[in-house]
């Protein structure tokens, strides 16, 4: 089956030049110009990844992101922005984006992202016919239990809606307990890059994780922050 992706992007020769090679890739491209068309055909149109341009006519992609996050619409989404732009980069990944390109930036890097992406969500619907009972599969640290094999996440028997990026972070992180990592190495180990410039990434993640986790995300209990460091999972209790 064809994979759909839904391209939103108001620059014409920019928009032209990613269909383009997404077609080559052998992807299936449906191109917009503004974020009120992009929102209008993602709820109607069966896409397997968005590529939202951050600032568009219309919404921006913010607004699509928020949008379709608060309607439990979880495919991912990659986000395209301005380098000048830092903070809304960041607020995107707070409104649920999966990952960002700051222009300009190389298509083969944009293809990287989108494969590692649909590779993510591929994973999850191979979950979702997982059956039976996988409980010894489990990794569990205190109230949290992971079943790494249904891709659910469970915290004090409540099941958390995560991301596929999410859910990949939770369980990198149980699986080592303990062992500090950097934003470099965690980019590297979940995201699969390492590029400068790309950090919010994590730490905004981190913070999504957080506000699901913990009684109070300023006071972390589970996912904790090293000085200097980076950050680290609880030793199992």
């Amino acid at each position: 089956m064809t994979t759909r992706i839904l391209l939103a992007e108001d620059q014409k020769d920019i928009s032209d030049l990613i269909e383009m090679n997404l077609c080559q890739a052998g992807y299936e491209v449906h191109c917009v110009s503004d974020g009120t068309q992009a929102l209008a055909i993602a709820r109607g149109h069966v896409s397997d990844l968005l590529i939202l341009d951050l600032m568009m006519p219309g919404m921006g992609g913010l607004d699509v992101c928020k949008a379709l996050r608060s309607e439990k619409d979880n495919r991912p989404i990659l986000m395209l922005t301005a380098k000048s732009s830092e903070l809304d980069r960041v607020l995107g990944l707070e409104l649920g984006a999966d990952d960002y390109l700051t222009k300009p930036f190389s298509l083969a890097e944009l293809l990287a992202r989108v494969k590692a992406l649909l590779r993510r969500s591929d994973l999850v619907k191979d979950a979702s016919t997982v059956k039976g009972n996988t409980s010894s599969l489990s990794v569990r640290n205190g109230a949290l239990e992971i079943l790494p094999t249904k891709r659910q996440a469970l915290f004090h028997g409540t099941a958390l809606e995560l991301t596929a990026l999410e859910f990949d972070l939770l369980l990198f992180f149980a699986q080592s307990p303990g062992h500090v990592f950097s934003r470099s190495q965690l980019l590297d180990a979940v995201w699969g890059y390492s590029h400068d410039g790309y950090e919010h990434t994590v730490t905004t993640h981190i913070n999504r994780l957080r506000g699901k986790l913990e009684a109070d995300p300023l006071r972390p209990e589970m996912i904790l922050t090293v000085r200097g460091a980076g950050y680290k999972m609880r030793e199992s209790r």
